[in-house]
């Protein structure tokens, strides 16, 4: 039943969904090249402000722990399981202070309005996950600019996402290359439930009623651990901090 109800209100929400990326194309390009960074992040923030808030219209609702946690004006490598595509846009509408940047196939590079211009000129990794040659100096890049002026940088160790909730191993190579060259920073662990619930069915229909939950955990300051001991423990607080209800 849940299935049938959802076919016409996603085709109310793909519209809306559309037109916000749209809408905010053009608006990116002008805060970028007129009033410079500031302005564009702020103008990425709120386009994903009302994709969040787009998604209230299938019943979805977010609960954000541990937020205050996350130390101000310091780099962070934000860590988290991934399950959908619906993590980003929460994660940088709810932690648009720390300035969040991607690491994100290089095909998301081109062609969606809006996230491709954000992709390409908002200091995030564009990289082939299939070409190490390629992928890693993309790396060493976004983590010096993040170390360099405390921001923050997302990544998903699991690589692609899990459409069942159930974690992936994590890769070791992306969170290496940031641990070398963000040496002031911090790694932030997030645990995120229950957000493959929102494609249960595919791209579509969407699934409806969804409780979102995001768990920021204890950040770790990279000088206090080696590179095996911070991920280590990285992954088995995320992991272990994965709801399935």
């Amino acid at each position: 039943m849940q299935k049938l109800i959802s076919y016409p209100i996603s085709i109310v929400y793909y519209v809306l969904f559309l037109l916000w990326l749209v809408i905010f194309h053009p608006i990116q390009w002008i805060c970028y090249n007129v009033f410079g960074y500031n302005a564009h992040r702020w103008s990425v923030a709120i386009l994903n402000g009302f994709l969040v808030r787009n998604t209230h219209l299938l019943g979805t609702t977010y609960k954000i722990i541990g937020r205050e946690k996350l130390p101000k004006d310091i780099p962070l490598i934000i860590v988290a399981n991934h399950q959908s595509l619906y993590d980003i846009p929460a994660i940088i509408w709810f932690m648009r202070d720390w300035h969040p940047k991607f690491i994100s196939k290089k095909e998301l590079g081109k062609g969606i309005p809006s996230v491709s211009y954000n992709l390409r000129v908002g200091g995030s990794a564009l990289i082939d996950r299939k070409d190490p040659k390629q992928a890693l100096p993309e790396i060493k890049k976004v983590g010096e600019l993040v170390n360099k002026n405390n921001y923050s940088v997302v990544i998903f160790p699991e690589g692609t996402r899990s459409k069942t909730g159930v974690p992936k191993p994590f890769a070791v190579n992306g969170l290496k290359m940031l641990y070398k060259f963000a040496p002031d920073a911090y790694f932030a662990p997030v645990s995120i439930s229950n957000s493959w619930k929102m494609q249960r069915y595919g791209q579509f229909p969407m699934g409806l009623g969804n409780r979102l939950t995001f768990e920021i955990h204890e950040p770790l300051k990279i000088s206090d651990y080696s590179f095996d001991e911070i991920f280590e423990k990285t992954e088995k607080v995320i992991i272990n901090n994965i709801k399935t209800k």
